[in-house]
């Protein structure tokens, strides 16, 4: 199945730049140049991507409002082409996950579009839905009670399930089930997405353990393989590292709230954590916040780091797109560090700093400091 991207642009110089990115990337391509026949497509047909010319903000804003009202392209990758003097902060006023700024040229776009490509592939890979039929148990009331359940359909991001009896407040639960064909069933978190008044209940996997991911995404490959493969990770090269976060330089940054995954290898193993996008500095790089929810996920990231530290050469750094949060989804808890991390303030403070002042910020952070020594790193 082929990426298609729809692109709202009467501009015909950013049309061709388009035109020519995305059919090197094999990212079909859709145009509208007027907004009415944008919107008509984007609440009737399915898009990976919309890709909008922001000439005009105010039309801009009706074609990006109109693609996250609708329900087939609410988790569209979503990139606002700018004009020059705009800055970043404008494209995610406008609700857009990736900004490129005019003139367009068709090096930086195609290496934009990297990342927007590899986000398009993993999110319809997430949010794609197997219709299969397996038991589920879900614990309720802290485990003091059970309710059985039926899917309906399964995916990489959460299942639909069929109950006999309509359930109040269910929160966060823990459930079980099997995959059909294996012994070993899958347990895991999971909360309420959606229902509906047929006592059927949309249901999204929280923090999935990287080992049960893994199962699934393996075991949902074998009954649709004509989904695309994910994009391999890309490198990134590792300029600061925290126990609670790192910042990854990279001409392909991945946008605010993004769940990623790093990995790397060393002496023959290899080691990944897991994080999400508090900073991103278009063709620059990105801060990245490690997510610690679980004591798996702990117990990864400390490897990770150790494995980062303890050599005296660094391992490339591989990341990957595990998906695009929205502000309505689940937003992974985070432990926070027992000692303070300066790292991490600059990242929460990238708000109210230029892409200049928050590099400068980060350069000064890297002389050594005795009291930061132990939990802050500059490479």
């Amino acid at each position: 199945m082929s990426l298609i991207a729809l692109v709202f642009s009467a501009d015909d110089k950013v049309v061709r730049v388009l035109r020519r990115v995305l059919s090197e990337l094999e990212i079909g391509m859709e145009l509208c140049a007027d907004a009415e026949s944008a919107i008509h497509k984007l609440t009737r047909r399915r898009f990976e991507a919309v890709i909008v010319d922001c000439a005009d903000q105010r039309t801009a804003s009706r074609v990006l409002r109109s693609a996250r009202s609708a329900p087939v392209n609410k988790r569209a990758v979503a990139v606002a082409i700018l004009g020059s003097q705009a800055g970043v902060a404008a494209g995610g006023d406008l609700g857009a996950h990736f900004v490129l700024h005019q003139p367009l040229s068709p090096e930086r776009a195609k290496t934009s579009f990297r990342a927007v490509r590899a986000l398009m592939k993993r999110e319809r890979r997430r949010n794609a839905r197997i219709p299969v039929e397996t038991p589920v148990t879900i614990q309720v009331n802290e485990g003091a009670g059970q309710l059985r359940a039926m899917t309906t359909d399964l995916g990489e991001g959460g299942m639909a399930v069929q109950l006999a009896h309509r359930p109040k407040n269910l929160g966060t639960v823990v459930i079980q089930f099997p995959l059909p064909g294996s012994d070993e069933p899958i347990q895991c978190s999971v909360q309420v997405a959606w229902e509906n008044p047929g006592r059927q209940l949309g249901l999204r996997f929280v923090d999935l353990a990287p080992e049960i991911r893994d199962r699934l995404k393996t075991w949902l490959e074998t009954r649709a393989p004509e989904f695309d493969q994910d994009d391999p990770p890309a490198p990134c090269k590792l300029t600061d590292l925290s126990l609670g976060g790192c910042y990854l330089e990279t001409g392909s940054p991945y946008p605010l709230r993004t769940r990623i995954i790093l990995s790397m290898q060393v002496a023959g193993a290899r080691f990944r954590a897991e994080g999400v996008v508090l900073v991103m500095h278009p063709d620059l790089g990105m801060g990245v916040e490690f997510t610690q929810a679980t004591e798996p996920q702990r117990a990864d990231l400390e490897r990770f780091i150790h494995a980062l530290t303890s050599g005296s050469v660094l391992p490339e750094i591989m990341v990957e797109p595990e998906g695009l949060e929205t502000t309505e989804a689940v937003v992974p808890t985070i432990m926070k560090p027992s000692v303070e991390d300066p790292l991490l303030d600059l990242f929460r403070r990238r708000a109210e700093l230029t892409p200049e002042a928050f590099q400068s910020e980060l350069r000064k952070q890297r002389i050594p400091a005795p009291k930061a020594a132990s939990h802050k790193a500059s490479v």
